[in-house]
């Protein structure tokens, strides 16, 4: 049937022949108990096609290399296909492989740098099943994402296994267990907890704004610091909405969602309501920052490039002792009047050399909202 390659662990890699390649047009799934004449009902490839998921084309069947990997608990195996196997098949559609199951065996056939990458994928997210994470359409695409093309990779077991989850970033909150889900996103939250002042920088979705109050709501819960503040500029998105009716919470509430939106993902809704009432979080506009001095906190700037170079320098000299400070924006996002100077823009020119101050940059790799979003912001660069 093939020539077979020794390889480490429970693994094993064997080169298939054209005359005995397994791709395939379909693939029907593994269903115990279920009547045979059934079988036709559950067609992975109907499957596919009723999720959105175009099944990938074969590779040339002389390159086709296939990976046995044994799993031990079969109760993980069944949360790791996902239901109908959909957690399969997005991996099938995103590396260009097909994965089929035996037993608490599965089957990864490709070409030899995409079955490599889905292999370590698969052991990724068995590992965190393992370790009592659940796995999600979002987790799936972030360890594609964290697995490099090409790399070499080994199972994850023994020492390997405590050295990678040594690298793994975690920020824990009341609420849940958040994790960067790129490599620029790990190296922007190390860069929250080593630096006092940091920038992220980047387009929409890439989740600037959401780390840096997890990495605060983190930091407040440890003790670290006493208070959150949270300020955005009250800058409207290119639209005059006129006067504002209620109280000035009223008045500025609308500008200030997206922060209360984060927190709420951190605390219980309840928690967070009391917090802001203790003054213990603060979220209010950017113009409320002048002549204040920020102690003990952890300071949030968001929409940055919606800051005027003087509204920049008075909010980057509230810095007091035993504080964080981080500023978030999207230089191609501007709302400010034309002509005016985004104070992004300028402490981007003037504090890129200064000790202790980082700036972390996001592109469109790192969106990790809907897939759409990315090619929609690759479409406005390239279009200048």
């Amino acid at each position: 049937m093939g020539e077979d390659l020794p390889r480490d662990g429970h693994e094993s890699l064997r080169v298939v022949p054209p005359e005995t390649a397994i791709f395939q047009s379909s693939v029907q799934l593994s269903l115990a108990g279920v009547p045979e004449p059934c079988h036709h009902m559950f067609n992975r490839s109907a499957m596919e096609h009723c999720l959105g998921l175009i099944p990938p084309s074969p590779p040339p069947a002389d390159r086709a290399v296939e990976a046995l990997i044994e799993f031990q608990d079969n109760r993980l195996l069944i949360d790791l296909c996902g239901e109908f196997d959909v957690n399969l098949a997005r991996i099938e559609q995103l590396l260009g492989v097909q994965i089929v199951r035996r037993g608490n065996l599965l089957v990864v056939l490709g070409e030899p740098d995409a079955q490599a990458r889905a292999s370590e994928v698969l052991r990724a997210l068995y590992s965190r099943l393992e370790a009592g994470r659940a796995v999600d359409p979002g987790d799936i695409d972030a360890e594609i994402r964290m697995v490099p093309n090409g790399r070499e990779t080994a199972p994850r077991n023994g020492a390997s296994a405590e050295l990678l989850q040594g690298d793994r970033v975690e920020i824990k909150t009341r609420k849940r267990l958040v994790e960067p889900r790129t490599e620029a996103q790990k190296a922007y939250v190390r860069s929250l907890f080593a630096n006092e002042m940091c920038f992220g920088i980047g387009p929409a979705g890439t989740g600037k704004t959401y780390l840096a109050v997890a990495v605060g709501v983190n930091m407040f819960i440890e003790g670290h610091v006493d208070r959150i503040v949270l300020s955005r500029p009250a800058v409207e998105a290119g639209e005059k909405l006129g006067y504002l009716p209620g109280d000035m919470k009223d008045k500025v509430d609308p500008y200030m969602q997206p922060l209360y939106d984060a927190l709420n993902d951190f605390f219980p809704g309840k928690q967070t309501a009391k917090l802001i009432e203790e003054k213990r979080i603060e979220i209010a506009p950017l113009a409320f920052m002048r002549g204040r001095t920020l102690s003990n906190a952890f300071v949030v700037l968001d929409e940055a490039q919606n800051a005027t170079s003087m509204q920049m320098k008075m909010f980057l000299t509230r810095l007091g002792r035993n504080s964080r400070m981080v500023i978030t924006g999207d230089r191609t996002q501007v709302d400010l009047p034309r002509g005016a100077q985004s104070g992004l823009q300028d402490a981007e020119r003037l504090l890129s050399g200064i000790d202790k101050i980082s700036f972390n940059y996001f592109t469109s790799k790192d969106v990790v909202r809907h897939p759409l979003v990315a090619k929609i912001i690759e479409a406005y660069e390239a279009d200048g």
